[in-house]
């Protein structure tokens, strides 16, 4: 009688089994603290002990767009019609960015995590949940940088007018963050037997930038490589970052029509990754 009184008084009870599809959301709520300690220590070791500390946020994007206006726009001559070359870098440098760093340190959070969560319970998705919350806090420094660029080009008169679209920008963050989410928890589930993939990962993911239009606009691809624009054009990060740039500049490639096929594909990416990962989370102590 005494346990079945104590009962009613316990937050969270611990159970061998659970569905596939149960997120343990109530279990995540009571371990928010943890989770914003995570996000906390994640954003701060990236510039502990260094000498410019979180400048790094805009030194990063900045070089990276130089060095594109360089190669793409000077010598390899790619045009960005109607906006500026480095403005046109920068909006898909970001969102890149954000996306990468979601995927690729989420493919590893069983590994890089093994000893903390093979001794301690809590849900497991606060991992993946503080990389994706640490990284937002990295993009949006990167974004002021985005909005202070903008402002500069206007002081200048180039004038970008912006669309009704700039309203999606909330779900455009959410689903380039979604996507990284889901593919990084696919990829951590398969990592703890087979870690070979994490090479994989660590190579393949800057290669497939240059599959998205990161570097070039999407009628350009259309029109030069017809043959092979299929790829860019049904990556799912591409109509996110077409999106993007036509919400902000009014100018891009943007459809309905392809915004909510990327939508889709990340739906289905994350429900499968959250699949995977409640499956393998029960037994990945057994094989990290």
């Amino acid at each position: 009688m005494d346990q079945l009184a104590n009962k009613e008084h316990w937050d969270i009870e611990i159970s061998a089994k659970s569905s596939l599809l149960d997120l343990k959301l109530k279990d995540t709520w009571h371990y928010r603290d943890l989770l914003f300690l995570l996000v906390r220590r994640d954003f701060v070791s990236f510039y502990k002990q260094t000498i410019l500390g979180p400048l790094w946020f805009f030194i990063q994007p900045i070089v990276t767009i130089l060095i594109y206006n360089l190669v793409f726009s000077n010598l390899a001559g790619i045009k960005t019609p109607g906006v500026p070359a480095p403005l046109f870098y920068l909006a898909g440098t970001i969102l890149w960015n954000y996306f990468s760093d979601c995927l690729t340190k989420t493919s590893t959070v069983f590994k890089d995590n093994a000893a903390m969560l093979g001794k301690v319970y809590f849900p497991r998705l606060i991992m993946p949940l503080s990389i994706v919350l640490s990284n937002l806090v990295r993009f949006a420094v990167q974004f002021i940088l985005f909005i202070v660029l903008i402002g500069i080009y206007y002081a200048k008169g180039i004038v970008l007018i912006p669309t009704t679209i700039i309203l999606l920008f909330p779900l455009l963050i959410i689903l380039i963050a979604a996507l990284g989410l889901g593919l990084g928890m696919i990829i951590s589930a398969v990592t703890t037997k087979y870690r070979d993939l994490a090479f994989v990962v660590t190579f393949a993911v800057p290669l497939l930038m240059y599959t998205t239009t990161v570097i070039y606009p999407l009628s350009t691809a259309i029109t030069k490589y017809p043959k092979y624009s299929w790829i860019i054009k049904y990556n799912p990060v591409t109509p996110i970052i077409e999106t993007f740039r036509y919400g902000f500049f009014g100018k891009g490639d943007f459809t309905w029509g392809l915004l909510g096929y990327s939508s889709a594909v990340t739906a289905i990416i994350l429900f499968l990754g959250i699949i995977i990962f409640n499956k393998v989370e029960r037994t990945f102590v057994d094989t990290v």
